[in-house]
């Protein structure tokens, strides 16, 4: 009896194995008859372990030697997926390939792009895969779901996103701003004047009091503990279970899971015991949007308390951590240039004089929003738009299958030489003077907030929270350097600095 249970299973291994591959060489054939290849996948993990193999042979890019203020060589891209570099120079800009059962088609066709950035029907959504590999971190709210529902979610934290919402707002930001400027102060003045500060945990503050006063109101010391523990969260999911290629490995009970599970459950309970909170107050924040929302609307799977709570969490994500990566990136690059530090500066002097900020004079930063648009070219918040077909569909020319992921990797297309020119790995606001249609050949080719529908609603609140903190830095502190600095950046959930970012900061 045994002997014939381990046959079956034996012959059910193998069948399921055979309908996998013939459902991946299905797909691949689709592709190869328009002229679409990629690299042969394995019968169970894909191309992983392609991947991982390139990924041993990349040569060590922080040397010891180098000279921390020589950023310029250090194309992170490259660095950072050389097995993309690797395929496009075998397959062109448009290939697809294999992680365990998942397909993707990598594009960087800028036509193909377009086709994306147009396509409204509710057919092409965001992949399955992070609502399964990501779940604990983001949910079912607005980054990972898809029609009906996400069509809700949008409607009700949209409103609150939009350019007049993020003007009334601007006090707030300013006064973030004013905490981290007087913290820096006071370390500088214990240092004699010049003081070498890890910028990044200032910058995450900055952000983190923004929306939590935003999202919580009266209740945002609350909310505060909410951050350290998302961070913890995303720098423990940094690596995608989707690339260990063990099947349904985030289900087990290892170490990492357990600390994951341990910290969604810490995390709802905080957001939680606020709305319990809230419903004893009549204050407006986000939250209440949120707690309305979850009254009325198409919810899905979703109860009410985590339609409040998974749509909280991306948020907060969004305007935390998002945001502060690239406030991060941005003090470096102008610490590294200071010609461009000086021309903030002195744009700040005359447009605000002695005077913080508001909503009219950051309108005419023009250098500035210079500023902001390369450091955003450079280092977007996260490095690929992430599609799927969730039918048959066909974008321009091209058909996709249901269930094929569609990643349009931003590096790659932000830093093309033949769309920007032969210094398009290097800082030049300059490029921006006519905008981003006179920066590169099309404008396909700059998408620091995404593409079509699904395009970030929180930009405005990010591009104005980056012109008030470059502002009110620059115009009180000089900025360098430090010989400390590493540049290595690191993928994981974004691309952030591996290291930290260390500058020599002195007070003006």
């Amino acid at each position: 009896m045994e002997q014939v249970l381990l046959i079956l299973v034996f012959i059910l291994l193998i069948c399921l194995c055979l309908f996998f591959w013939l459902k991946l060489g299905n797909i691949r054939l689709k592709f190869r008859r328009q002229g679409i290849i990629g690299p042969l996948p394995s019968l169970l993990t894909g191309n992983i372990p392609e991947i991982k193999q390139i990924m041993s042979m990349v040569p060590n890019s922080d040397p010891a030697n180098k000279d921390p203020k020589d950023i310029s060589p250090f194309y992170c891209s490259l660095n950072l997926f050389p097995y993309f570099k690797q395929w496009t120079k075998q397959y062109g800009g448009t290939f697809m390939f294999t992680l365990g059962r998942q397909h993707f088609l990598y594009v960087t066709d800028l036509k193909l792009v377009k086709d994306i950035s147009i396509f409204k029907s509710w057919d092409l959504g965001k992949p399955a895969y992070l609502q399964k590999d990501r779940g604990p971190l983001l949910g079912k709210g607005l980054i990972s779901t898809n029609g009906a529902v996400w069509s809700h979610q949008r409607k009700t934290i949209g409103p609150q996103l939009y350019p007049v919402k993020v003007k009334d707002k601007v006090d707030i930001i300013v006064e973030s701003a004013r905490t981290l400027i007087k913290s820096w102060d006071n370390v500088v003045k214990a240092e004699d004047g010049v003081a070498e500060l890890i910028v990044d945990e200032y910058v995450r503050n900055f952000t983190s009091e923004i929306i939590s006063k935003m999202m919580f109101g009266n209740n945002f010391f609350e909310g505060m503990k909410l951050f350290p523990k998302l961070k913890t969260l995303i720098d423990v999911m940094s690596t995608p279970t989707l690339l260990s290629g063990v099947p349904f490995s985030r289900f087990l009970p290892t170490k990492k899971n357990k600390v994951v599970w341990g910290l969604e459950k810490e995390i709802y309970a905080i957001i939680m015991d606020i709305v319990k909170k809230h419903k004893a107050t009549t204050s407006e924040n986000m939250l209440q949007t949120l707690m309305e929302g979850s009254m009325n609307g198409e919810l899905g799977p979703s109860t009410a308390d985590q339609f409040i709570v998974d749509n909280c969490k991306d948020v907060c994500i969004a305007a935390f951590e998002v945001n502060a990566v690239v406030a991060i990136w941005g003090l470096m690059l102008l610490a590294s240039h200071p010609e461009w530090q000086a021309r903030v500066r002195s744009e700040v002097q005359e447009v605000c004089g002695d005077k913080p900020p508001d909503a009219n004079m950051l309108g005419k930063m023009k250098v500035l929003r210079m500023v902001i648009q390369e450091i955003l070219r450079l280092y977007p918040g996260v490095a690929f738009v992430s599609r799927q077909a969730l039918q048959d569909l066909k974008l321009g020319d091209t058909c996709v299958p249901k269930g094929v992921n569609i990643w349009i990797w931003m590096l790659a297309l932000h830093r093309d030489p033949e769309l920007w020119g032969p210094g398009a790995d290097n800082f030049n606001p300059e490029r921006f003077a006519n905008g981003v249609s006179g920066a590169c050949k099309s404008p396909q080719a700059y998408i620091p907030f995404g593409v079509g529908a699904r395009v970030c609603p929180g930009q405005n609140l990010a591009i104005t929270e980056l012109k008030v903190l470059f502002a009110m830095v620059v115009s009180k502190f000089s900025l360098e350097i430090s010989p400390n600095y590493r540049h290595s950046p690191r993928y994981g959930l974004l691309v952030e600095p591996e290291h930290g970012v260390n500058l020599l900061v002195k007070k003006i």
